[in-house]
């Protein structure tokens, strides 16, 4: 007899693909009688614009209950909005690749039922990945206010527009690091350190290492390389712009802060457990992933 098991949905609403493999999902769960929920927006997506038949236990805006699992239905940008929401919940978090590339979400639509199976029979591992946290702290006429943000992949700090550079003042632990001249500064996990900070220049690194990753966006001296500092350490900024604001990136989610905003990241208190099939590990991922060792000639 299966288990009876809970499950959280996400989606979003840019590619029709999609909805073919909810489709399949939500087939294959109400065989087994699951308890199924999903997120508002994918359910208005399917419902509204795809026009099918999707019958749930109901729907989420924020993901304020308890399920034994969550299944991102996207790429991997959808698999970080349901990590945010998902936050310390600390349920396993199922990763259903219907997008390109697919690092965090590295489950291929093609194996939806095996993927399913695999729950229910135990057969998958879950790996703790790090959290960083960015503390805001804005002064803005003679008022202080302080807000938390968290990240699975990074944190970065941007220059806003196409003006000049921006500084960026940096400090370990307290120690003045460097002060950075650029567009930007990011801030990597272990985890992110195959997104956005590659793209800039950042090593990969693998996903258990206890480490952070600042990696700077187009610096002005080529001399400023990527620094890799312990997990453990503390990194504050201060950002000076000629337009006297500024943007901060977490996992891709942006907004304008003015310069007299003071950034601490931290590890987070708390990690996101994502599910793995038993058979595959990171190595294999990144050698499929960056096509390592393939020879494209004919």
């Amino acid at each position: 007899m299966n288990k009876k098991l809970s499950f959280a949905i996400f989606g979003n609403e840019y590619q029709v693909k999609k909805s073919a493999a909810a489709q399949t999902v939500l087939t294959l769960l109400a065989e087994r009688e699951a308890v199924v929920y999903m997120e508002r927006l994918f359910y208005d997506f399917l419902t509204e614009e795809q026009g099918l038949a999707v019958s749930v236990a109901g729907t989420f805006a924020e993901l304020d209950f308890d399920v034994d699992f969550v299944i991102s239905m996207g790429g991997d940008g959808t698999f970080l909005k349901a990590a945010n929401m998902v936050g310390d919940r600390n349920v396993p978090i199922v990763g259903i690749n219907t997008g390109r590339l697919g690092y965090l979400a590295d489950i291929p639509d093609t194996e939806v039922e095996h993927a399913l199976e695999m729950l229910y029979d135990g057969d998958f591992v879950t790996e703790n990945h790090a959290v960083i946290e960015a503390e805001l702290v804005v002064e803005c006429d003679g008022r202080r206010e302080i807000a938390l943000e968290h990240a699975l992949n990074d944190i970065a700090v941007l220059k806003q527009d196409n003006a000049s550079m921006i500084t960026i003042g940096t400090r370990i632990d307290g120690e003045p690091l460097v002060t950075y001249m650029a567009d930007g500064l990011i801030v990597s996990t272990p985890t992110g350190s195959t997104a956005y900070s590659l793209s800039n220049g950042g090593p990969i690194i693998m996903p258990h290492t206890n480490v952070l990753c600042l990696t700077p966006v187009a610096p002005h001296s080529l001399n400023i390389r990527p620094i890799v500092v312990p997990a453990t350490a503390e990194i504050t900024l201060e950002v000076e712009s000629r337009s006297h604001k500024f943007l901060v990136a977490v996992d891709g989610r942006s907004e304008k802060l003015p310069e007299t905003t003071r950034i601490t990241v931290r590890r987070a208190a708390y990690d996101v457990r994502i599910v793995k099939r038993s058979c595959h590990n990171y190595v294999d991922t990144l050698r499929g992933k960056m096509m390592w060792g393939a020879d494209n000639r004919t």
